[in-house]
């Protein structure tokens, strides 16, 4: 049940007393969707207020660098979130290949980025995807070859995908993120709860 909601402006000003009204709310979940900035100041604040409900950040905050060592790692354990990328600042990923070329490609393209720039990291992944599609095509670049190849991807698994999450795309389905995997900070890093959630967004096809 919702007991209430609360609409903010991304150059808020009153988080604070937001977060208080969600604490005298009684509410023992809370589930904030937004960017990394007010993400941060959530957590925090709600650390200040010696509230500590079960905490559900949105994709797009769920960032170790970003979000949560700002916020104050002792104020995020526990944190929840739901995603289908590697974080490029989980120490869970420092030998992993996928990351060690993400980053490499980005200290020589993108040196202004950092290592926890989601959507960078987003955009790297977005253009992987992109590259399979356009060697599928061969020397046909049309764009009936290319929506022909890129609907008719099946299990891809981009290199900075998170392991059980793949796309698959049909003729009339262009949704290429469908699975997602619960993970749960413990201070350090993100540990997986559970399988991977088939069919994460509703609507989605098969």
């Amino acid at each position: 049940m919702i007991i209430v909601d609360i609409a903010y402006d991304i150059s808020d000003e009153y988080l604070e007393t937001h977060v208080s009204i969600l604490k005298r709310s009684g509410a023992d979940i809370l589930v904030f969707a937004g960017v990394p900035a007010n993400a941060n100041q959530a957590i925090r604040i709600a650390a200040d207020l010696n509230w500590h409900p079960v905490f559900i950040v949105n994709d797009m905050a769920a960032s170790i660098g970003t979000v949560l060592k700002p916020a104050g790692l002792e104020n995020s354990v526990g944190v929840i979130s739901a995603t289908f990328l590697k974080d490029g600042d989980d120490p869970a990923w420092k030998d992993d290949q996928a990351i060690k070329e993400w980053l490499s490609f980005k200290d020589k393209y993108y040196r202004d980025a950092g290592n926890n720039d989601s959507a960078a990291l987003f955009g790297y992944a977005a253009a992987e995807t992109l590259v399979e599609v356009l060697k599928r095509c061969g020397d046909d670049l049309s764009r009936e070859n290319v929506m022909r190849q890129a609907s008719a991807l099946q299990d891809y698994r981009p290199s900075l995908l998170l392991p059980g999450i793949g796309i698959s795309t049909g003729r009339w389905d262009f949704q290429p993120i469908k699975n997602l995997r619960l993970v749960q900070f413990d201070g350090r890093t993100w540990q997986p709860i559970g399988d991977v959630l088939e069919n994460a967004f509703s609507g989605s096809k098969k």
